[in-house]
């Protein structure tokens, strides 16, 4: 049977009225929300297990100085024989505590489709055009303010198959380490007034509102370079009740 949007509409508009009638903020989406369809499938069905041994898991910190990631590693744009298509951006922010304190020394990478759409990826065969000066992948580490810094380009939106006609809003995606590579955080930062938002069951699954409103990057002119580039601030926030929203069992 074939679902369409406004099934799919139809849907989102269902949870957020109850969401609304429950009277209870959920910072986070419930892990098996019906209109993003592919988690009916693949969600956790059972409480998480505390693993008490510590062999039992890789609990080695991601070791990551000056010596492993470098300053072009935050440029998305540069490395490749000429520069990529698309419109120039900026995208800074700080990963902050519960407490509102800076966390430093923090591993980011970022990746995103290019400004068609596209993912440099073998997997993505969206008939979009490929662009052979970007691939699309960047990390850096926070400095002691716990601030992050990439130049790329802004990407596009692109078709996926939950159903019918359906869309992706313009993303980057987010991946955070802590100290271990059990501790990553994976979410993704949009863009302000992008119409898809509302066809989005991704972005609609969290439903309260002031959380989803904190995936939203902000424009702002004094972060733009003259004759370079468009400049956005998106702070993540790890913990705490305005925790930035995560993939968490996606």
């Amino acid at each position: 049977m074939e679902v369409t949007q406004q099934d799919i509409s139809s849907r989102i508009a269902e949870e957020r009225d109850q969401y609304l009638s429950a009277g209870e903020v959920r910072q986070h989406p419930a892990r098996d929300y019906a209109p993003y369809r592919s988690t009916a499938l693949r969600h956790p069905r059972h409480p998480l297990v505390a693993v008490r041994d510590p062999e039992a898991v890789e609990l080695s910190g991601p070791v990551f100085g000056v010596t492993d990631v470098t300053g072009l590693d935050a440029d998305l744009t540069r490395g490749h024989a000429a520069e990529p298509l698309g419109e120039r951006i900026t995208v800074t922010g700080r990963v902050l505590d519960r407490a509102g304190q800076p966390v430093r020394g923090q591993l980011v990478e970022i990746w995103q489709a290019n400004a068609a759409g596209r993912y440099a990826h073998q997997l993505d065969q969206h008939p979009a055009p490929l662009d052979p000066h970007f691939t699309g992948f960047g990390r850096c580490l926070t400095d002691d303010q716990g601030s992050y810094r990439f130049t790329t380009v802004r990407p596009g939106a692109y078709p996926w198959r939950n159903h019918t006609n359906a869309w992706r809003p313009a993303h980057i995606h987010f991946s955070l380490f802590g100290t271990a590579f059990t501790q990553r955080l994976v979410t993704q930062m949009y863009f302000p007034g992008d119409p898809l938002f509302r066809y989005d069951p991704i972005l609609q699954s969290v439903t309260d509102d002031t959380a989803r409103e904190r995936l939203v990057a902000a424009y702002e002119h004094d972060l733009s370079t003259p004759e370079w580039s468009l400049g956005y601030r998106w702070d993540i926030v790890l913990d705490g009740p305005a925790a930035t929203w995560t993939e968490e069992g996606r």
